[in-house]
């Protein structure tokens, strides 16, 4: 009884083929609402790994949202709290991590960045991120301003640092879970592993 019992039960899925990509933090990069959060959680799901978005983290160390860390502190009190809030996380064992668009700007945040993670770059259409960030009023960069002015002119200041990132995946206006699929992709070629 005890053998047909074994030969009945299935195999459980094997995250085996993934196990290249789980060995090191994958953090990633780009401009706000490309989906740093939607597919870094995704990813982190398929992969097996922890997820962490550095901007719950910094709001979480804090005690306060980041529109009123902007507004009481300014931004600049912010990029030094998220550049030691993902120095933290970089120190903590392999995750997944969704950096703030701004994050990547900072010289000793990217180099903390390149030194103990791989960075992925999610790029898309100006476009697509404008019809995206324009539904919520959330986002302290876009208070009273024009979403597309905003986007162009951070494109312009960011995409030469975000340019410096390991991978660089073009999402276009895919859904989240195909958005996975490149990177995992991409991150296979990047290291040398074949994607399945």
């Amino acid at each position: 009884m005890g053998a047909s019992t074994q030969a009945r039960v299935k195999p459980q899925p094997s995250m085996d083929r993934y196990e290249p990509l789980r060995h090191r933090t994958i953090a990633l990069v780009g401009l706000m609402g490309v989906g740093k959060s939607s597919v870094g959680r995704r990813l982190a799901s398929t992969l097996g790994l922890p997820f962490r978005d550095a901007d719950s983290e910094v709001e979480a160390a804090a005690g306060r949202s980041i529109s009123e860390i902007f507004a009481d502190l300014g931004e600049p009190t912010f990029r030094d709290g998220e550049r030691r809030v993902i120095a933290r996380l970089l120190d903590g064992p392999p995750h997944v991590m969704a950096t703030g668009g701004g994050a990547f700007m900072n010289e000793e945040t990217r180099a903390l960045i390149k030194a103990r993670a791989v960075s992925v770059w999610l790029k898309a259409d100006l476009e697509v991120l404008a019809r995206r960030v324009g539904r919520k009023d959330t986002r302290p960069l876009l208070t009273g301003k024009d979403p597309m002015e905003v986007l162009k002119a951070q494109a312009e200041a960011r995409y030469p640092a975000y340019s410096e990132a390991d991978v660089t995946v073009e999402t276009g206006d895919a859904a989240h879970h195909i958005t996975v699929g490149q990177v995992i992709e991409a991150l296979s070629a990047h290291l040398g592993e074949p994607a399945e």
